[in-house]
């Protein structure tokens, strides 16, 4: 049985009757971009989010440059943030000429420690990028309220979160990306709302920063041919956004089919966990989680967790059976960050994470029957590897 990482053909199959007339009808106008498909999908998306504005990009990385230069992060400035996610969120930061500094996460969940950003704050200190990783939201009540206390700008990462909610203390939700200063998303193929191609988005209730991400995208200009500060080409082509006004109505009905596919890996592979052999997601009480991806941690209490990952990754291949690992080197050992003099320690969980990690097939177009294939491989792989504990492999007898 083949069981891909995702399926993005299964998912076209259920709007390719509504999509490929319009796209058609797309090429056929003449009007390829900033046009009413994309004005319909900003209107549709900051109604579903909860944002009073909602402003689309080419992609989720121009997302995030352009919120940073928006709320005048520059060179002297830093900005905490997770090493233990994609480089973008980083790498936005170099580009604006500020100082990333990163601070460790919550191994329970992957997304980045409220404690450990408090200790990273020093009178540099100009904003925090959160990351929602793998459709969980981070703890948000927690970091805006140490952002308020230091009067730090906060940026939702919520490339893979589209949908995730949050509850507050007072009770109140709010969808993930519609919590702080500016939210963005990524609609790269593989998230779980996603385009043709690339596309972002960056939404915020505060009517001022809407203006200027809204100028700083369009080359720093409100009005054509009148430019009242340097700006960037970020633009959303009307295919894509018409794609994703389509996937819009489908996103709750797709991310309620991973939540389910989740639960049958958390009952099929709970044996596992007990018997110390994988490390299974939590699910926090603040957050929904869409599973964007439903990673586990291989092992992650063994000095030999990554080979253990490496060896279960190799097994599945063998059987046709998708996963990846995200990610296989935290931020701060990589090679373009060795200018932070970072040692490998300072970020133990990442680190671990980093080691233990592997992310399993959940699109929502998956069977029982191929997540029961995936589970049963995972079990095999484990009694059969010699390299474990007795007491672990008679768990699972």
């Amino acid at each position: 049985m083949r069981v891909p990482l995702l399926d993005l053909q299964a998912q076209y199959v259920q709007i390719q009757s509504e999509i490929e007339p319009v796209v058609i009808d797309i090429l056929r106008s003449g009007r390829y971009i900033m046009s009413e498909h994309v004005k319909s999908f900003e209107k549709n998306s900051a109604e579903f989010l909860g944002a009073k504005h909602s402003i689309s990009c080419a992609n989720g990385s121009d997302a995030l440059y352009i919120s940073l230069l928006a709320l005048d992060v520059k060179a002297g400035d830093e900005v905490i943030t997770t090493p233990f996610t994609y480089i973008a969120s980083a790498e936005a930061i170099d580009q604006v000429g500020a100082k990333p500094v990163f601070a460790d996460i919550d191994l329970n969940n992957f997304n980045i420690s409220p404690e450990k950003i408090e200790e990273k704050i020093t009178n540099k200190t100009k904003a925090i990028i959160v990351v929602h990783l793998f459709g969980q939201a981070s703890n948000m009540d927690a970091i805006l309220k140490i952002a308020k206390k230091n009067n730090i700008k906060v940026i939702e990462d919520t490339a893979q979160a589209f949908g995730t909610k949050f509850t507050g203390a007072d009770s109140k939700e709010f969808n993930a990306g519609a919590i702080a200063d500016i939210g963005t998303y990524s609609f790269y193929p593989t998230k779980n709302l996603s385009c043709a191609g690339d596309g972002g988005l960056m939404t915020t209730n505060d009517d001022e920063l809407a203006a200027r991400l809204r100028r700083i995208k369009a080359h720093g200009s409100d009005k054509r041919y009148y430019h009242s500060e340097i700006g960037v080409n970020s633009r959303l082509d009307e295919i894509q956004a018409a794609i994703l006004d389509a996937k819009l109505q489908l996103i709750n009905k797709w991310n309620e089919s991973r939540a389910k596919n989740a639960e049958i890996y958390f009952s099929e592979l709970a044996d596992l966990e007990k018997a110390g052999l994988i490390k299974l997601p939590r699910k926090e009480s603040y957050s929904t989680h869409i599973y964007h991806q439903f990673s586990i941690l291989v092992s992650p209490d063994s000095k030999e967790s990554a080979s253990l990952r490496n060896g279960l990754k190799e097994f599945l291949s063998q059987r046709e059976i998708g996963s990846e690992i995200y990610y296989p080197l935290a931020l701060h050992e990589q090679e373009v960050y060795k200018y932070l003099n970072y040692e490998s320690d300072d970020f133990p969980n990442s680190v671990i994470a980093s080691n233990a990690v592997l992310s399993l097939p959940v699109y929502p177009e998956l069977t029982n029957e191929q997540i029961k294939f995936v589970c049963d491989s995972i079990k095999d792989f484990f009694k059969n590897n010699s390299e474990l504990r007795v007491e672990a492999k008679a768990a699972l007898a």
